[in-house]
C-alpha cells in the first residue's frame, strides 16, 4: 500500500481546485499544499472518515487541526484511510505503553514498600504476638496501595516490564494480588503447626491429660474474636484454662489482663479454682488472673467507672425476683381496684392468644361426645368450635353471664338447602341471640372459607324476618377489643348486670394461674430490660404487628406490665439498689463509654447462654485496639432463653463481635459413639443449629438406649425402681462396668421439678453400686454421670416435649422466634441425654408415647419395653409425624389410630400395624 497520496489531476481540473498531496512520515501526516506544508500528529487525530461520491471520494480528519482531503479516487480514499488508521493505532499504542509503564514503575515502589512492610510487621507480631489477627489484617488492606494496579497487572503490553522485575518486587505484586485475609491463613497455619511442637510439653501437661489436636489448635488460634463451638463433654473448660495458660506463658498477655467471664458464680468458682490447680504448678501467676460472673464484674466495673459502687437488691442476690413481683402484683391488686380488675380479666380470659385468621379452630383440645366433634373446652366446661368462641364464653362466664352455646333457633328452619340453625349464643335472661363471624376490618371472611358470607346474609335477615332480637361480633372486633365494649353495652342496655368474678370455679378448662402469670411478667421484664425497650417502644412493636393481630391482648398486658415495672423500679430505688438487668446495661454503657478496662483478653463460657446486655457488655471490653475475645459455648445446648439468653449472639457471632474465627470441639470424651450419634442427628432436625461432626473417645457398653413403657402414670415409679434393682445386680455380676469411685453415678432427670416424686424411695441408699440423685435437666447442664433416667417422654400437656408454650406476647420483647418447632425442647432433650457416660434410659407411658421418643423409634430403630421386658411396638403417625398409632375398639372392630386423635384421624388397619417393628439400638 501507498504512504503517499495526492489528488486526482482530472478530479481537481473539473472541480478548479487546488492540487495537493499527504505524505506519512514517522508519526506524522504531512499534507502539501500550493507551496506550504502542515504537519498532523497521528495522536491528535480523533478519527477518520472517508465518504464516496459519484465522481470522487474525500478523507475527513477530526482532532486539533480538522483536516479535508478531497478529489481522491475511491481505491486512494480507501488506502488513505486504512493506513492512517492503522499508523494512528500503532502511535497510539506506544504512547499508552510508555504511559502504563510510567504508571506501572511509580506504583512498583509503593506496593514494594507496602509488602516489605508488610512481611517485616507480620515477622515482628509472629515474635512478639504470635497469630496474625483479624485486626493486623485490617489495618494492611487499609495500607494497601490503590489505584490501576490490577489493571495494569492484568495488561498484556506490560509482559515485558514485569519479566524485568526482580524477585522482591514479584514477590510484593504476587501479595499484593491475594486474598489479603487468605494469603495470612496460611501463614497462620504454618504458625500453628510450629506452635504445636515448640509448645508440646505445655499442651501435654498443662491439664490432667494431654491436649487434643483440635484443642491446642484452639489454644494457639489467637485472633481478635474467636467462637469456639464445643459440643458436650468435649473439654472446653480445659481448653480455656489452657488458652489463659498459654497467653501467659507466651507473653502475648500478663496474666492481670486476662478476664474469664462466667454465667453464675459455681462455674466461675470452678474456673478460679481450676486456672490455680492447673497453672499454679506450671510456675504461671495464677493468682492474677480473674474469673467473675458477669453480674459481680458489672458491678465491679460500675463501682470503679463512677466512684459508687451499686448494691444489688437484696431479692435479687437471694434469687427471690419471682417472689418479689408476686408480693408486688398482691400489693397492686389490693390498692388499686382498675390493677386488680384487669389483672384478673387478663388472667381468666385473655390468658390465651388468638390464631391467625381463619385458624380459629386449629389446635383443639377438646372434645364433645355428644356432637362428636373436636373443639376448645371454655372455663365453663362445654366445648366450642373456635378458639374464638372459647374466648367469648371465657369473658361470659367471668362475667357472670348465662348462656347457651348453640342452642336450637325457636324457629324451624330445615329445609332443603339448610338444615336447623343454632346461632352461637343465645342469652336466655334477656331473649338475645349472638353470632361471632369470622370477618376482618371490611368485613370480608378468610378467602377459603368459600359460601361464608352467603351464611351471614342468611342469619342476619332470618332474625329480621322473625323479629329476633341479634348482637354480632367479629373476628377484627376480638383483635381491637371493640367486642367486649359492645358486649358489654348492649348486654347492660338489655337490663343484664355483669358480675366479674375471678373466684369463680372453673368447671372445663383452668385459666392461667397467678404463679405462672407473674413468671410470664418477669420472663418479659427480664428481655424488655436487657433490651432496652421502653413501654412506648413496646407498644410501637405491638401496633406493628409483631406478635399476631389479637392487638388488645397486647396492649392490655403492656398497662398492667407498665404498671408493675413501674413498682419494681420504685422498690429498687426505696432499697438503693439495682437489678442484674439495670447492672449489665449500666456497665455495658460505660465500658462503651470510654472506661479504661485492664482487660485485653477477655474469655466467656457458656455463649449460648448470654444475653443482648451480657453480649454488649462484653463486645465493649475488647473494642480497642490489641484486644481478645475468646468465647466458648454449644448452641445445641442454648436452653436458657426465659432467662433472657439471645442464641443469635453465638448463630450469629460476626454480627455481634466483628470478623473473626469460629473453631470446633468435636471430640467428646463423655458420651460413647452410639448416644453422640442419636442426639446429634436428633437436634440438627433443627437447620438453625450450627453443624458439627461429633466424635467419641469413650468406650461403648451396649446397650447405649433403653425405653421402657409403664402401664399407667401410677406405674412409673415401680418401673424406674425395677430398672435401677437390675442395673445395680448387672454391676454386681460384672455384666456392667462400675463407676469410678466404686459406685456408678445415676441421674434421674426431670423436665420439672415434680418429677422428684419419681426417685424411688430410699433409693440413694437402697442399691451398693448405685449413688442415685435426681435434678431437673436445666440444673444438670454442665454435669454428667455414668447412666441417665429420663422419665416424663410422654404425650401429654406437661410432659416432654413441654406443650406449655411461651406466651405469644413475650415476642415483644424477646428476639425472634425459632421456625422449627420445640426449638428450645429438643435442645433440653439432647442436654438431658448427653449427661450419660454409659447409656441412657427413656421412660414413657404406654400408648402415649412423646413424639421425641417416636421419632428415636422411627431415625434410629429404637424399641420398647414393656414393664415385663418383652417388646412393644411403636408406630410413629406416617400422617402427622407427631403422634404415634394404638390400639382402639371400633363398632367393626380393633384398628390403630393416632394419639393426636382429634387433630389427627389418621387411622391403620390391624394388618397393617403388625408390619411395623423395629430393631433396639
Amino acid at each position: 500500500m501507498a504512504s503517499k497520496w495526492t489528488a486526482s489531476n482530472w478530479r481537481a481540473r473539473v472541480a478548479r481546485t487546488s492540487m495537493w498531496s499527504a505524505e506519512l512520515v514517522g508519526d506524522e501526516l504531512l499534507v502539501s499544499s500550493t507551496g506550504d506544508v502542515d504537519r498532523h500528529s497521528l495522536a491528535q487525530i480523533d478519527s477518520i472518515t472517508a465518504r464516496h461520491g459519484l465522481l470522487s471520494s474525500r478523507i475527513e480528519l477530526s482532532g486539533v487541526s480538522p483536516l479535508h482531503l478531497k478529489r481522491l479516487s475511491r481505491r486512494d480514499a480507501r488506502d488513505l484511510h486504512e493506513t492512517v488508521e492503522r499508523e494512528r493505532e500503532r502511535v497510539l499504542a506506544v504512547i499508552r505503553l510508555a504511559e502504563l509503564a510510567r504508571e506501572f514503575e511509580a506504583l512498583c515502589p509503593l506496593v514494594a514498600d507496602w509488602a516489605r512492610g508488610f512481611f517485616a510487621a507480620a515477622k515482628a507480631h509472629h515474635r512478639d504476638n504470635g497469630w496474625l489477627t483479624a485486626e493486623f489484617t485490617a489495618t494492611w488492606e487499609q495500607h494497601k496501595p490503590v489505584g490501576r494496579f490490577a489493571e495494569l497487572l492484568a495488561a498484556p503490553e506490560l509482559e515485558a516490564h514485569r519479566r524485568e522485575l526482580g524477585g522482591e518486587a514479584l514477590q510484593a505484586i504476587e501479595l499484593w494480588s491475594s486474598d489479603l485475609a487468605q494469603y495470612v491463613a496460611r501463614w497462620n497455619d504454618r504458625f500453628l503447626d510450629n506452635e504445636l511442637v515448640a509448645y508440646k510439653s505445655f499442651f501435654d501437661n498443662v491439664e490432667r491429660s494431654p491436649l487434643t489436636d483440635e484443642q491446642s489448635r484452639a489454644v494457639v488460634c489467637f485472633d481478635n474474636r474467636v467462637q469456639l463451638v464445643a459440643a458436650a463433654g468435649s473439654g472446653k473448660t480445659s481448653t480455656m484454662i489452657a488458652k489463659a495458660g498459654y497467653a501467659v506463658h507466651r507473653g502475648l498477655v500478663a496474666p492481670e489482663q486476662i478476664l474469664m467471664l462466667a454465667f453464675n458464680s459455681k462455674a466461675a468458682a470452678e474456673l478460679q479454682e481450676r486456672v490455680t490447680e492447673r497453672l499454679a504448678p506450671l510456675g504461671l501467676a495464677a493468682d492474677r488472673i480473674v474469673a467473675r460472673t458477669f453480674h459481680s464484674f458489672g458491678l465491679a466495673l460500675i463501682g470503679q467507672a463512677t466512684g459508687r459502687k451499686p448494691r444489688l437488691a437484696p431479692w435479687i442476690e437471694q434469687g427471690g425476683d419471682i417472689e418479689k413481683l408476686a408480693r408486688i402484683v398482691d400489693e397492686l391488686r389490693d390498692a388499686d381496684v382498675v390493677f386488680r380488675t384487669n389483672w384478673d380479666l387478663f388472667r381468666m380470659v385473655f390468658g390465651r392468644d388468638l390464631p391467625e385468621f381463619g385458624q380459629e379452630q386449629a389446635e383443639p383440645d377438646g372434645w364433645d361426645p355428644v356432637a362428636r366433634r373436636e373443639g376448645h373446652r371454655t372455663l365453663a366446661g362445654e366445648v366450642v368450635k373456635s378458639q374464638a368462641e372459647r374466648l367469648i364464653a371465657d369473658w361470659l362466664y367471668y362475667n357472670g353471664v348465662s348462656y347457651r352455646y348453640e342452642q336450637r333457633y325457636e324457629v324451624d328452619t330445615a329445609d332443603a338447602e339448610h338444615s336447623q340453625y343454632h346461632p352461637d349464643f343465645y342469652y336466655p335472661d334477656i331473649n338475645l341471640y349472638h353470632e361471632h363471624f369470622a370477618l376482618d376490618e371490611q368485613g370480608i371472611p378468610p378467602e377459603e372459607f368459600v359460601g361464608y358470607l352467603d351464611g351471614v346474609h342468611w342469619k342476619r335477615a332470618l332474625h329480621a324476618e322473625h323479629g329476633t332480637a341479634l348482637i354480632e361480633t367479629t373476628m377484627a372486633e376480638l383483635w381491637n377489643g371493640k367486642a367486649f365494649a359492645a358486649l358489654t353495652e348492649q348486654l347492660s342496655y338489655r337490663g343484664l348486670v355483669l358480675d366479674p368474678n375471678p373466684d369463680r370455679p372453673a368447671l372445663g378448662q383452668p385459666p392461667i394461674d397467678n404463679k405462672r402469670l407473674i413468671a410470664t411478667f418477669r420472663s418479659f421484664m427480664v428481655h424488655a430490660k436487657s433490651n432496652r425497650l421502653s413501654v412506648e417502644l413496646l407498644r410501637e412493636r405491638a401496633r406493628e404487628g409483631s406478635t399476631g393481630k389479637f392487638l388488645f391482648r397486647h396492649e392490655k398486658f403492656l398497662e398492667l406490665y407498665r404498671t408493675i415495672e413501674q413498682r419494681w423500679q420504685e422498690e429498687l430505688t426505696a432499697h438503693d439498689s439495682i437489678d442484674f438487668e439495670d447492672m449489665l446495661n449500666l456497665a455495658a454503657d460505660h465500658a462503651e463509654a470510654g472506661w479504661k478496662s485492664p482487660f485485653r483478653l477477655v474469655m466467656v463460657d457458656e455463649l449460648q447462654d448470654v444475653s443482648a446486655a451480657r453480649a454488649r457488655l462484653a463486645r465493649a471490653l475488647v473494642t480497642a485496639p490489641g484486644h481478645y475475645l475468646f468465647a466458648v459455648g454449644d448452641d445445641w445446648q442454648s436452653i436458657n432463653r426465659f432467662t433472657g439468653a439471645d442464641l443469635s449472639v453465638m448463630t450469629k457471632f460476626e454480627e455481634w463481635f466483628g470478623k473473626g474465627e469460629t473453631l470446633r470441639l468435636e471430640r467428646t470424651f463423655r458420651c460413647p459413639q452410639p448416644i453422640c450419634d442419636v442426639s446429634s442427628g436428633f437436634v440438627l432436625k433443627n437447620p438453625q443449629q450450627i453443624s458439627k461432626q461429633v466424635l467419641s473417645s469413650t468406650p461403648e457398653h451396649p446397650p447405649a438406649f433403653l425405653a421402657i413403657a409403664a402401664n399407667n402414670d401410677d406405674h412409673v415409679q415401680s418401673v424406674i425402681r425395677k430398672h435401677l434393682a437390675e442395673l445395680n445386680d448387672r454391676i454386681a455380676t460384672g455384666l456392667a462396668p462400675g463407676g469410678r469411685g466404686g459406685k456408678a453415678s445415676v441421674f434421674i432427670l426431670g423436665r420439672y421439678r415434680h418429677q422428684e416424686s419419681l426417685v424411688p424411695h430410699g433409693a440413694t441408699k437402697q442399691w451398693a453400686h448405685l449413688d442415685v440423685r435426681f435434678s431437673t435437666i436445666h440444673a444438670s447442664k454442665g454435669l454428667e454421670a455414668d447412666y441417665v433416667v429420663i422419665p416424663g417422654l410422654t404425650k401429654d400437656k406437661s410432659s416432654f416435649p413441654s406443650k406449655i408454650a411461651d406466651d405469644p406476647v413475650l415476642r415483644l420483647a424477646m428476639p425472634a422466634r425459632e421456625p422449627f418447632p420445640y426449638a428450645e425442647e429438643r435442645r433440653l432433650f439432647y442436654v438431658a441425654i448427653t449427661r450419660a457416660r454409659r447409656s441412657v434410659t427413656l421412660v414413657t407411658v404406654r400408648n402415649r408415647v412423646s413424639p421425641f421418643l417416636a421419632e428415636l423409634v422411627k431415625d434410629h430403630g429404637l424399641k420398647l419395653r414393656d414393664a415385663e421386658g418383652g417388646y412393644a411396638v411403636v408406630i410413629p403417625c406416617p400422617a402427622c409425624g407427631e403422634g404415634t398409632m394404638v390400639p382402639r375398639a371400633g363398632k367393626f372392630g380393633q384398628f390403630y389410630g393416632c394419639t393426636n386423635y382429634p387433630k389427627c384421624r389418621n387411622t391403620m388397619k390391624e394388618a397393617e400395624a403388625a408390619g411395623h417393628n423395629a430393631a433396639p439400638i
